[in-house]
């Protein structure tokens, strides 16, 4: 799925109604009737729903969706706020169209004196503000989201959170923006949904489709997109009745040291899980028994060092070499890293105490090969490419990194986001908070690791391997529970997500 921005957004709603063709009213009801249409599933008849309409589509929006509520029953009441202004277009139709039904207490909110009090047994339809908006809340708009923030009752905002902005927020006051526990948005989700420090304003999101005309979505232009099941079923590759473990690669993985060798079974584990022909780990000489006991599958390359890597072995029988699960920082290790890089490995992921030393040699960033997946979390991210003041800003140094050195970027997260050299970066959808645990990314590491071994394109072994690790997350989440759930759990879930992929 293409992610847009707002200004984008409002480009395809015009060219829908161009190309299909259809009035801008036409266009609004379409969209008010899908929220009502969730309202009407997902919320108690008795609940008295209380709308807070803008001057602008958004409130459009709301007075629509209150009418079409009021037709079938529920106890609605609108507070349309005067800002100073008159409505006009839309919104004044919908507000005229809401007098003449004659169902729905209409109120305004025109000082802070009329600002009502909230009761926490309602539920708030909060449409004040839509994605158009591109300055903070102030006066008497503040007042009334701060209100409803106060108010202790259920908000569901139409689109987004009045006061959020779709993208960059870090100019925002965000104090007075709403906060609610549901957002039902048009279409294509805010790329400000993706974001962790805005999850306190939208809760929950929800897509709502309204039919927005296929061209224009082709039409325009994005760099920025949502993984489907669709798009990466398609990307996995069939296996030939005739193929032999050959056929599928031989990885190696260079992980784990002295006290931290669960990395490397974990990653092993998952590369094997992920469908390599061969898998080799190089491992130091203490972690020779707990490697072929915990998995005599994969063969063993056991470094001279008894504790860390410490020596870069032979790499001309494997397909694609992962290194840094468990590795630690020692200078031995780091020495070996740069010899590893300057070999030039065609196919390489790097993860953990890899990027750490990375990180700590910036004149080493050069030496990375084309192409090599790279995949921190956050704070490795922040030590390899420099702190950001939010993740819209992290975003851009994601893609910066990437188009400088030509590399991938896999930064994780709640929506991992996989950045390519072009400056086209990929948010997945699978995945949950359960996955918040040790060793979840060395689990990944190993996913990715065993699809590039087996002749996926590196872009293409980020993507599967990515949706394929949430995937399997969510599978173990349905299982075991997001509070249970442990690394070694994604792993065997991974056939299933498989399964679930065909």
């Amino acid at each position: 799925m293409k992610l847009f921005t707002c200004r984008q957004i409002a480009e395809i709603d015009r060219l829908t109604m161009q190309l299909e063709p259809t009035a801008s009213i036409d266009l609004m009801e379409r969209a008010s009737m899908q929220v009502a249409d969730w309202l009407m599933r997902n919320i108690d008849r008795a609940s008295p729903l209380w709308f807070f309409a803008g001057p602008g589509n958004n409130g459009g929006d709301a007075l629509a969706v209150a009418r079409l509520m009021a037709l079938t029953g529920f106890p609605c009441t609108v507070f349309l706020a005067d800002f100073g202004r008159d409505l006009k277009g839309d919104p004044a139709i919908n507000r005229q169209r809401l007098k003449q039904q004659g169902k729905v207490s209409l109120r305004t909110i025109d000082s802070e004196n009329s600002i009502p009090e909230i009761p926490e047994n309602v539920v708030v339809i909060d449409g004040l503000f839509g994605s158009g908006l591109n300055k903070p809340l102030d006066g008497l708009a503040a007042q009334i989201g701060r209100s409803i923030n106060q108010s202790g009752a259920k908000v569901i905002s139409i689109d987004i959170p009045s006061g959020l902005f779709g993208e960059d927020n870090l100019q925002n006051d965000l104090s007075n923006v709403i906060r609610a526990s549901k957002t039902l948005t048009f279409q294509f989700p805010k790329l400000a949904f993706l974001f962790p420090e805005n999850e306190c304003f939208f809760g929950d999101w929800e897509v709502l489709p309204i039919a927005l005309h296929p061209e224009a979505i082709n039409q325009t232009e994005s760099s920025f997109f949502y993984l489907t099941k669709d798009f990466i079923s398609g990307k996995i590759t069939k296996r030939s009745k005739f193929s032999h473990k050959g056929t599928y690669g031989h990885a190696l993985l260079i992980a784990g040291s002295y006290g931290k060798m669960g990395a490397a079974v974990l990653a092993s584990k998952a590369c094997l899980r992920a469908g390599v022909g061969l898998l080799t780990s190089h491992i130091p000489q203490r972690g020779y028994e707990i490697m072929q006991t915990a998995l005599p599958e994969t063969m063993i390359s056991i470094d001279p060092s008894e504790t860390v890597f410490s020596e870069m072995p032979d790499l001309s029988p494997y397909s694609a070499i992962g290194a840094g699960p468990g590795l630690d920082k020692k200078p031995e290790t780091a020495d070996a890293l740069k010899n590893l890089l300057q070999a030039q490995p065609a196919k390489l992921i790097l993860d953990a105490d890899a990027l750490n030393i990375l990180s700590e040699n910036q004149d080493w960033h050069q030496l990375l090969p084309e192409k090599a997946i790279l995949t921190p979390h956050p704070k490795e991210f922040e030590r390899l490419a420099g702190p950001s003041a939010n993740s819209w800003e992290r975003l851009q140094k994601q893609l910066q990194f990437s188009a400088k050195f030509k590399v991938i970027v896999v930064l994780k997260g709640a929506h991992t986001c996989i950045s390519f050299p072009n400056g086209r970066a990929f948010f997945n959808s699978t995945g949950n908070p359960g996955m918040a645990t040790a060793g979840s990314g060395d689990v990944l590491t190993g996913i990715i690791l065993g699809l590039l071994a087996q002749n996926y394109s590196p872009e293409n072994a980020a993507l599967v391997g990515v949706y394929l690790h949430g995937l399997a997350g969510d599978l173990a989440a349905s299982k075991y529970s997001e509070e249970a759930l442990i690394a070694g759990d994604i792993v065997e879930q991974l056939g299933n997500a498989f399964l679930q992929m065909v």
